[in-house]
Formats: C-alpha cells, structure tokens, sequence
C-alpha cells in the first residue's frame, strides 16, 4: 500500500469493488438484468404453440444445449431400451424355433442361438453381441436365416445409436463454455480522463496460458428508449465503439488489458454527467470472442455492467511488474481501483462551456506591402493608395525618438518640395496646389529624389479617384521618353526675398494657399 501511495501519490485511494465491501453511496433497489454476470442470457421463452415441433426437426442441437442430468437420463434410457428390445427379440426367436423347450438340446437338434435357454440367457446372449466381446459359449448357427437378419438389423440400429449418443456427449464435453470461465472480466468499470478524453473502461484477462487466437470484443448498451413518433423500444441494442475503426478491438490477450470506450459526439454518453448517471437506467453488455488455440473451437464470453457498476472518477490499479527474466501478473488487484481527478460534467457541457470562455478570434486579413508611388510597383491602385487615413495612427503608435525623426524628415523633404522651380511646359505647384490625395499620401509615401544630378527635379503626379493601373504606367514611360528625348534644361534662379520660402511664390499662390 505505501508503494502504491509513492507512486500514485496521497490523494488516490484504492477502492476494492468486492462485493462484501459495503460503501457510503445510497443502495438502489436490484433490477433485473439483461445478461448476468456470468454471462447468461436472463431470457425464457413461452407460448410457443405448434413451434415446438421445430425443436424435434433438429434433435441433435436439443440435446447438446440440455443440461447435463437430463443427457445423462437420455444416454442411460436410450441404452437400456434398446438393449431390452433387441434382447426380447432374441427370445421371441427362440420361443417361435422351440429353442426354450429343448432345454437340453440333444444331440441331433441345431438351435438358433446355442445355450440360450430363457430371457436372461438371450439378453447375455445380446449384450455379448453388442460389445463383441465374444464369450464363445452362446453363437448363432446356420440353420436360423431369421437370427441373421435379426443380427443386421442389431449391428446397424448398434451404430446408429452409438455414433448419436457418444457424439452428443463428446461435443457437450467438448463445448469452449467452460474455457470462458478462465476469461476473467472486472466487476466494475470506470470512468475516467485518459490522453485528454472522457473515457468508458473495463478491464478483461486471461488465466490459461494458452492464448485465444483472433480474439475480438464487442460492446453493446442495452437501453429502453421512445422515438420522436412516440413507439417504445424496450432494451434496444445501441453499438459502443471500442476501437473498430483503428483495430483496437483486436486483443493480444496474453496479459491483462483495459478496454477503453472514448465518449464523444457519436457516443451514446455523450451527455452522461456524475450526477445523470445516478438517475440513468442503462446496461452495458461486454463480448468477448476468440478461437482456443487447443481446440480450434470458437469460445464466447460475456458480461454485463449496470448503470450502478459504473464508478465515476476512478482508475484500475496496474497489476504487472518486472520480475527476474519475466513479466508477472498479480490478479489480487484486478478488480481494484483508484480515485482521480474527473470533472463531473459531461463531455457535452464541457464543450458548451469551453465555446463561451474561449471564443474563436476574428481572422485578420494580411494586407501586402504597397509599392511607392513611381517605384515601378505592380500591385493595383487601391493597393498603392493604401491606408492613408491610418497613417496618423501608424506613426502615433512609433516611440517618441523615432516620431522626431521621421517629422525631420519629412519637414525637410516637404520644404525642398514647396521651393522647387517649375519646369519649362509646366506650372509651379505647392503644397496647396496638390490634391487631397497625394497630401494624405505625406506620411506613407516617400518620392524617391536623386542628389547625383541636381538638374534633375521632382515631379508630382496628380491622381483622379478614377485613374486605373494601365494610365499610371502610360503616363510614367511617357515621362521618361521625354526625359531622354528633350535636353536638360538650365535651372531658374529664383531670388529669395522674404524670410519664407511661401513669400517667393507668385501672388496668385499665396492667396490659394491663404485660401485653403
């Protein structure tokens, strides 16, 4: 018990489901089960009428499925008759040939049947016959055609009678029943978390050390239910899935295994909680079959768990250890178990609950990065042109030393494009003069200016809220056609008079600007 408290810590505590154990739980009434313990079906059938007759059509399987007092009556009985009968019809052969008044045979007179002389002389005479065992006191002769026939008939009606009645006991011996009998299941199952998952479990064992070949369990929950259209289906068979998509039901039954039941949205106790399984009404029916490797018989055993057989919150007690050269199996613990930590609710609530605590997030949608404007980007306009009304909220989200730097910049940027002169063709522009649009571009796009050569001037497109993708690049190759083509012309030398740079601006500048 210490080993088993150091390894599985204080909290566990081994419960041992013997039934002498008395436990502190509310005893409930004992119901009639479907399939006992033992594995027998707790069915009986009446009011067959005129089908009883279908029992006699096949005899052979009656007898075998008779208990074993009522075959042993019929073997005794059906050897006993037949032995009268034939022996009776040796003495009625005896009495018709007057073999019975001739007692002393002379010499001169052949029998039927040597020295029988009376009843219990023909029955020995029979039962001689039957068993060859041959004496050589009593023979039948070659004067009496009819004891030969009679001696036929009684080899023949001898065979019959043998094959029938030693080959019913033989199979009735020989029946995998009683191999099931070392197929051990636990009292009670339990339920418990195991990888993460509310599960159903049981544990099943094999006391022979010979193995059952193709083993494979089968689990049914045998429950009365009423459809939506109101019919009542009293113990209707509901299948539990024990691994049978993954071949987890094939046992290598050479050592005590523990069948698990995972209970989710396809199982029948999906919405089975601690406190609903006080009030639930349900059998569980456990298969087990297999071929005996001795025999090469096909051996069914079964169980049965009731709903107050099923322990919640608790876990089998490990009955294998390592021993010298060998695995060693301690069946004392079988049927123990242990208490765990199990959330009472059902697998349904805990979904319903885990959904309203932990929503889902909101997708968030990856926007590309947006190619400056005149870098020769390929993505389309509402690409390029993006979030220019977030832009404020970019840079307020930046820390303060970087807020600084780039305000610098762009100032010095902004100011060397208000004093640029104006090209020869075109007209002078300012800050005023550009649209909405490229001035909410401020602080997300960077023209790119060239310092190599200072002849070389920065050109500001203006964009309609129409303008497409095919325009801008019509626009921007004739820009640069014309570039190569025109030769450069001289800069304008502007005077600067006032103290800003706003003041070098026409008349017609300033009032648009004072203006907007």
């Amino acid at each position: 018990m210490s080993a088993l408290r150091r390894k599985f810590g204080e909290d566990y505590q081994v419960v041992n489901t013997n039934q002498s154990m008395t436990f502190s739980a509310p005893v409930k009434k004992k119901r009639q089960r479907f399939v006992e313990k033992n594995g027998r079906c707790n069915v009986q059938h009446g009011n067959l009428g005129g089908e009883t007759s279908r029992y006699i059509s096949d005899l052979f399987t009656t007898l075998v499925d008779l208990k074993w007092r009522w075959n042993l009556l019929i073997f005794i009985l059906t050897y006993t008759v037949a032995w009268l009968v034939m022996a009776s019809m040796w003495w009625v052969i005896a009495y018709i040939r007057g073999d019975l008044s001739n007692a002393g045979h002379e010499s001169s007179y052949t029998p039927c049947v040597a020295n029988v002389y009376n009843f219990p002389s023909a029955f020995l005479f029979f039962i001689e016959t039957e068993a060859t065992i041959g004496y050589g006191y009593r023979y039948i002769t070659e004067k009496c055609p009819e004891g030969i026939i009679l001696f036929l008939f009684q080899s023949l009606l001898g065979s019959i009678v043998d094959a029938f009645l030693i080959g019913c006991m033989f199979i009735k011996m020989s029946q995998p029943k009683k191999r099931a009998e070392t197929l051990m299941f636990s009292q009670d199952a339990v339920i418990s978390q195991r990888d993460g998952k509310l599960c159903l479990m049981f544990r099943v064992g094999n006391l022979r050390n010979s193995h059952m070949v193709s083993a494979q369990i089968r689990c049914k929950l045998i429950k009365s239910r009423q459809t939506p259209e109101g019919e009542f289906l009293p113990l209707d068979q509901c299948e539990l899935d024990v691994g049978f998509g993954t071949g987890a039901d094939q046992l290598f039954l050479v050592s005590p295994l523990t069948i698990c039941h995972e209970i989710n949205t396809k199982s029948p106790f999906f919405d089975l909680s601690q406190r609903s399984l006080m009030n639930e009404q349900f059998e569980i029916v456990v298969i087990l079959e297999g071929i005996v490797e001795t025999t090469g018989m096909t051996c069914q055993a079964r169980t049965s768990y009731t709903e107050d057989e099923v322990l919640w919150g608790h876990r089998f007690l490990p009955v294998m250890s390592l021993e010298e050269g060998f695995f060693r199996v301690d069946y004392s613990q079988f049927h123990n178990t242990f208490e765990v930590p199990t959330p009472p609710y059902s697998v349904k609530e805990q979904e319903e609950k885990s959904s309203l605590t932990s929503p889902n997030p909101l997708p968030v949608a990856t926007t590309p990065s947006s190619p400056l404007l005149g870098n020769g980007g390929r993505g389309g306009r509402r690409e390029r042109l993006l979030s220019a009304d977030n832009a404020d909220d970019q840079a307020s989200r930046l820390p303060r030393k970087l807020q600084r730097m780039s305000s610098t910049k762009e100032e010095h940027l902004w100011r060397g494009l208000k004093t640029v002169p104006a090209l020869p063709g075109h007209r002078a522009s300012s800050t005023g003069d550009l649209p909405l649009s490229i001035q909410r571009l401020r602080s997300s796009s960077i023209t790119t200016v060239r310092q190599a050569q200072p002849e070389e001037q920065v050109q500001l497109l203006s964009l309609d809220g129409d303008a497409e993708e095919g325009d801008l690049e019509k626009h921007r190759m004739s820009a640069a056609i014309s570039k190569i083509a025109a030769p450069t012309p001289a800069p304008v030398q502007i005077s600067f008079v006032g103290s800003r740079p706003e003041d070098n601006l026409p008349p017609k500048l300033r009032r648009m600007n004072a203006d907007r």
